[in-house]
């Protein structure tokens, strides 16, 4: 039974890292949302940025490491695991782990639209150095 599960909605700050310990293979990836948090002096809207780190494993882990990229929009579903231990001087420490259970693409970031297009931003550099 996963008693807490949940939807995150945002985009990755960073590429997916795929991690290969052992028989294990795992993805890390984070991402970045903002919220909207109130209204500044001069009544403008204000923002706040979020970010969530996930751990997807095994086949899950490595599609989502090959397939997304920074910037890429991510709907996630995931578990939230516990996380608590006691360091060498028997202080608790409490933390979450975010486990992905299925995800979907959502808009893609700029790294995946040049890849589209067949524009990266190495390209140029290719062409220059073999003219």
């Amino acid at each position: 039974m996963n008693s807490f599960t949940l939807t995150a909605i945002g985009n990755l700050s960073r590429n997916p890292e795929l991690t290969v310990k052992g028989d294990r293979t795992y993805a890390k990836f984070c991402l970045i949302g903002n919220d909207y948090a109130g209204k500044d002096e001069e009544g403008g809207a204000r923002e706040i940025a979020t970010t969530i780190w996930f751990t997807a494993f095994g086949p899950l882990g490595e599609t989502i490491a090959r397939t997304a990229r920074k910037g890429d929009q991510l709907i996630v579903d995931a578990q939230v695991r516990a996380d608590n231990w006691t360091d060498k001087d028997g202080e608790r420490h409490y933390d979450y782990n975010f486990v992905v259970q299925g995800f979907r693409f959502g808009a893609p970031g700029k790294a995946k639209r040049e890849e589209r297009t067949g524009r990266g931003p190495e390209e140029p550099q290719r062409l220059a150095a073999s003219a």
